[in-house]
């Protein structure tokens, strides 16, 4: 049987939650969503997940934040961070604190599905996406 994986997606951007979401569900993920770190982090306090996927740039609560607040409470938990802007100084720069910080994989938005599902599935070696990727 196949595992049943609960994600939690954490951006202050709707459409990005929307999109995540999407592609997530549509593969027969779980998924919660929040809108900022703080919210996040009382949403997985409240419903541990296998998966948090957030961005790093927040208002209330960054992304190197919340990983760190993860990898303190729920250091089995699988994270990957997120970075807007392309492929620029900065975003590369925030993706390598945030690997140094305790995540296992870091993307560039715009995330394409096949990246996300590649690393979802890098992570939990046991789950297959519903097509070939």
């Amino acid at each position: 049987m196949a595992q049943t994986i609960q994600v939690l997606v954490i951006d202050d951007d709707r459409l990005i939650r929307v999109l995540l979401r999407s592609i997530l569900e549509n593969e027969g993920l779980q998924v919660l969503d929040a809108s900022g770190g703080r919210l996040g982090l009382k949403i997985l306090r409240a419903a541990p997940c296998d998966l948090v996927i957030t961005d790093l740039l927040m208002p209330d609560l960054d992304g190197v934040g919340v990983i760190r607040e993860v990898r303190k409470e729920f250091p089995d938990v699988k994270i990957i961070a997120l970075s807007g802007g392309g492929m620029t100084i900065t975003a590369g720069t925030a993706l390598d604190v945030a690997q140094k910080s305790g995540a296992l994989r870091s993307l560039v938005k715009p995330v394409m599905r096949q990246q996300l599902l590649m690393a979802i599935q890098e992570l939990f070696p046991e789950w297959q996406p519903s097509e070939a990727i």
